[in-house]
């Protein structure tokens, strides 16, 4: 039994492994591409270590008027802005779908789920005619309010299970101590849900940062364009500077993969938590 138990871990650390290899080989890939010379980037057979490597790529994406710095900054802005819109309104419209006996709450929720399924392109030319009408093209705060119109469902139905899973004797004694609802709301029920509001937060700022189409749609200021968007600019109709571009991409990922380090404990626990109830 001890022997079979030891073979099965054995086999579980090994397949682990290989998954992990498997998964971080393009991680790997792109920085390794992004510090060769252009001739070793087409070499046949490929070259898994570069015999010059350079870092002039990692020098030239931040140098000049399309600096990778301006771009980080501007996806730092929107993507706060958008993560904090987000959550004003998905907590309150979460809060409400999960307490109060609304009519057609299934119907509600379905609505919810299926807009997910529609591709943003669907939303980017009517905003775009709005955006000119009021002035909101070439503005941080127009990408804010688009981002927000497609992560808005997304935080609800994600947000809702942590409000469903609080017992309702704690509004109900607020009450009684003399809270009303809105004070019972944000002191009581919105600290017992800060895993739910965090794991919510951590994924749209995600979702926000990535987000490529509404920066190419909605502005053409390049100071008020995202990191995606400088990304997008390496890649050209019929060629594209793959070190540079590689650069970029590893530069860009790594402002997420350090979020993900600090908040990975409060992400778990926050998808466990609101998987146990729906």
């Amino acid at each position: 039994m001890v022997n079979t138990n030891n073979r099965r871990t054995i086999l579980f650390m090994v397949l682990g492994i290989l998954a992990t290899c498997i998964m971080m080989f393009p991680v790997y890939w792109m920085f390794i591409t992004s510090i060769k010379p252009l001739n070793e980037i087409f070499s046949s057979p490929p070259i898994f270590f570069p015999n010059e490597p350079t870092f002039k790529p990692y020098v030239e994406i931040f140098q000049g008027e399309k600096s990778m710095l301006l771009y980080m900054k501007n996806s730092f802005i929107i993507g706060s802005g958008s993560m904090l819109l987000t959550l004003l309104l998905s907590a309150p419209a979460a809060y409400a779908l999960a307490r109060k006996k609304i009519t057609g709450l299934v119907v509600i929720v379905g609505i919810l789920i299926t807009s997910q399924m529609f591709p943003t392109i669907i939303m980017a030319t009517p905003l775009y005619i709005i955006y000119q009408k009021i002035g909101l093209t070439d503005t941080f705060l127009g990408l804010i309010i688009a981002n927000t119109t497609v992560l808005l469902p997304f935080a609800i139905i994600l947000l809702r299970p942590f409000f469903l899973r609080l017992p309702k004797g704690l509004e109900e004694a607020a009450l009684i101590d003399g809270c009303n609802k809105f004070t019972t709301f944000f002191k009581v029920i919105l600290p017992l849900t800060r895993t739910g509001l965090i794991t919510v937060g951590t994924f749209t700022f995600l979702m926000a940062w990535n987000e490529l189409l509404f920066a190419l749609t909605l502005s053409n200021d390049n100071s008020m364009r995202p990191v995606t968007v400088g990304i997008f600019n390496y890649m050209g109709e019929y060629q594209s500077v793959w070190n540079n571009l590689m650069a970029a991409s590893f530069v860009s990922s790594l402002p997420i993969v350090i979020a993900f380090i600090f908040l990975q404990k409060y992400i778990v626990d926050g998808l466990t938590t609101g998987a146990t109830k729906g």
